[in-house]
């Protein structure tokens, strides 16, 4: 049994607490983040190390975006794309050797500015860009993968608090949704959140600061795990960690993680 786990977790070092009581409290075998928000010599390293996983493969850049994996099971550094073109450092992959040559990679799409309209707001069309080449990218993928990360986009309706509402905000708008679409399609990725926990069960992994998140419930499911089909038929667990959307100082983010029979 391999579990991996992904969470954005919205600035490493400040939350280095959290992540430390998520992982003697889960303890995955690998854990995804995005948003570490820092460069790679300042990634706190050694207290990941102290926890037992030794084995880091570290993206990222000064004060924003960036990745990082970490696990306690032998990786070798297997990819970095910079999917926008732009030197923002939103991805990095690493390949398990002992586990059936499983490939972990892990991924952070850019949100897409406010305003859905490539015309007005550059950073828009960046995402359907990065989406595109991600797409491309996918059609030559030809071995077990799981694709992971804070795709900052919501396909199901039921994946939103309120899909009408939803339609002209950007992660749930119509072409992000479609072009999401195509990078599923692309490798005939199979959506584990949605294998697990069937539409239209409440699933969410995102809710915002601004509004009180247990009250109102204005969730949106922005991160995600895709499988490639024969991996996705190892999947035997999918749950989502809500409850460290209370604890002090939480990511506007909670972890998804995964357990595969490897």
């Amino acid at each position: 049994m391999v579990s991996v786990a992904t969470w954005n977790i919205n600035s490493v070092r400040l939350r280095m607490p959290l992540v430390e009581r998520f992982l003697a409290e889960q303890a995955p075998d690998v854990l995804c983040l995005q948003e570490i928000k820092c460069q790679e010599h300042q990634f706190p390293a050694k207290a990941f190390a102290d926890l037992g996983y030794v084995h880091q493969a570290i993206h990222g850049q000064k004060g924003y975006h960036g990745v990082a994996t970490v696990s306690r099971l032998p990786f070798r550094e297997f990819s970095r794309h910079d999917w926008q073109d732009n030197g923002e450092a939103r991805h990095v992959g690493v390949e398990l050797p002992d586990h059936d040559g499983l490939i972990v990679e892990n991924v952070y799409i850019p949100a897409g500015g406010d305003e859905p309209d490539r015309e007005k707001n550059p950073k828009f069309g960046q995402k359907l860009d990065f989406l595109e080449r991600m797409t491309r990218w996918a059609e030559a993928i030809d071995r077990p993968t799981l694709l992971v990360g804070d795709f900052n986009v919501a396909p199901l309706d039921c994946d939103v608090y309120d899909h009408k509402a939803l339609l002209k905000v950007v992660s749930h708008t119509p072409i992000e949704v479609e072009t999401l679409g195509l990078l599923q399609g692309a490798h005939g990725w199979v959506d584990l959140g949605r294998k697990h926990i069937p539409a239209p069960e409440r699933n969410y992994s995102w809710w915002s600061y601004r509004t009180y998140w247990q009250g109102k419930d204005r969730g949106r499911r922005l991160d995600h795990m895709w499988a490639s089909p024969d991996l996705a038929a190892q999947s035997r667990v999918h749950t989502i960690a809500e409850h460290t959307r209370n604890w002090e100082q939480p990511s506007d983010h909670v972890p998804l993680v995964t357990e595969f029979d490897l």
